[in-house]
């Protein structure tokens, strides 16, 4: 009972942070590239100050796989990099701890491009 909760939970949270982010695209004239930026800053602005990090323990994948999720990877890496190698750490943490999300996502585009032919918008 207690897997299935966790999938309930992750279906909840996520599904919560895309019906924001829907009803920024369709209330607003926000852009979905600057809706986007802004769930990567809340991210990091709420992992940096503590509140995500109970979201991603209760949500799980919920949690971490929309862009709040990256932000909030993003400020963690800093945060432990800075304990451990002081001020130099605010410059190389994030990257470090977001690496493979950032490898993945540039794998997949390289793989999208030699596959398949872009074609011009008419």
């Amino acid at each position: 009972m207690e897997i299935f909760m966790k999938f309930v939970w992750a279906f909840i949270v996520g599904g919560i942070l895309c019906v924001i982010a829907q009803v920024l695209i369709d209330k607003t004239k926000m852009t979905p590239a600057r809706i986007l930026v802004l769930y990567v800053c809340v991210g990091v602005v709420l992992g940096g100050i503590g509140i995500y990090e109970p979201l991603v323990e209760l949500a799980g994948c919920g949690a971490t796989t929309p862009l709040t999720g990256f932000g909030y990877s993003l400020a963690k890496g800093v945060r432990e990099a800075v304990d451990k190698e002081g001020l130099i750490g605010a410059l190389k943490g994030g990257l470090t701890a977001s690496s493979a999300g950032i490898t993945a996502a540039m794998v997949s585009a390289l793989l999208a491009a030699l596959f398949f032919r872009s074609k011009p918008k008419r």
